[in-house]
């Protein structure tokens, strides 16, 4: 069988996939990803590249995309719906395949206030359901959203989406999923999982509608470097449910790097036993080189 990448090869085997985070700087310098990418060079299948994550301005996620191509690493390449129309949106779609990436992931994005541009403008002429849809249709058919043919090749791309699990009612979320799976989604990255009596909620209901079967879920995993960290992913991150329990252990160790990586290794192997989750993806949040660690202690490693 043929694969657009090797995501979706590890996905399509039902192999337990790996991916991880590596967020571009606040500057054009590529030896800042080029490091992230040495340091996690094997221990993932591929590698999200964000895309001026939380509204804050960094290097384009086309160009850390194409830098870590370069260096043989297998990209996701981000494309928020905040700062893009639909021509814009739709080009990028066609830039980044034709150098060669052939994940990309699609997302509403944070709203501008939450970033270092508070009083830009916020485009959002699509959401990130409308343009899965659009991006579909484009690979399926070959369309461009107002229905003009593609004329000099179609993106045939591997199509990610994000969801969080932790909204009130999660049948919402689920909801939410569910229509982005109807919109033409191939995989799932979640929002990271601390609270897992949520999220096992979650999985309840997307497995009994069936959506594990459509679609490969991969589990948000952070390990937590601080408890000031704890502390602003429970309070000032959205959509983030980081329970009491793991608050308290975080205070009361004396080592709170130590514990943290204990934590995320707990989680990770719980979100392993769940059935429908395919995968993880993990964000360590400028501690990269914890990955590697995390992914071999807990026997996913070396990859496929």
């Amino acid at each position: 069988m043929s694969y657009r990448s090797n995501l979706e090869r590890i996905l399509m085997n039902r192999w337990f996939a790996v991916t991880a985070e590596i967020c571009p700087p606040k500057g054009s310098d590529p030896s800042r990803i080029k490091q992230k990418g040495d340091i996690l060079r094997g221990c993932a299948d591929a590698f999200n590249v964000t895309d001026n994550q939380t509204a804050v301005v960094r290097m384009s996620s086309i160009a850390g995309s194409v830098i870590l191509s370069n260096m043989g690493l297998e990209p996701i390449m981000q494309i928020t719906c905040r700062d893009r129309n639909r021509i814009a949106l739709q080009s990028e779609v066609l830039g980044a395949y034709a150098v060669g990436i052939r994940n990309m992931l699609f997302i509403t994005g944070d709203h501008q206030s939450f970033g270092n541009h508070p009083s830009a403008k916020g485009v959002y002429d699509l959401d990130s359901i409308q343009l899965i849809h659009v991006v579909k249709n484009m690979r399926d058919n070959g369309l461009f959203q107002n229905g003009e043919e593609i004329l000099f090749g179609k993106p045939d791309i591997f199509i990610g989406a994000a969801a969080n699990p932790f909204v009130d009612p999660y049948e919402m979320g689920v909801d939410r999923l569910e229509k982005k799976i109807t919109a033409g989604t191939d995989f799932i990255q979640t929002q990271s999982v601390f609270n897992l009596e949520r999220f096992n909620e979650w999985m309840d209901e997307v497995r009994a509608r069936g959506l594990d079967k459509k679609i490969s879920i991969l589990a948000g995993v952070t390990p937590l470097k601080s408890l000031k960290m704890t502390m602003r992913m429970k309070y000032h991150v959205p959509g983030v449910d980081v329970p009491d329990e793991i608050v308290n252990r975080m205070k009361n160790t004396r080592d709170q790097k130590k514990e943290g990586y204990e934590i995320a290794v707990e989680i990770l192997r719980e979100i392993r036993r769940i059935r429908g989750v395919h995968g993880v993806h993990i964000t360590a949040l400028f501690w990269e080189d914890i990955i590697p660690f995390l992914v071999k202690n807990t026997g996913l490693f070396p990859r496929p």
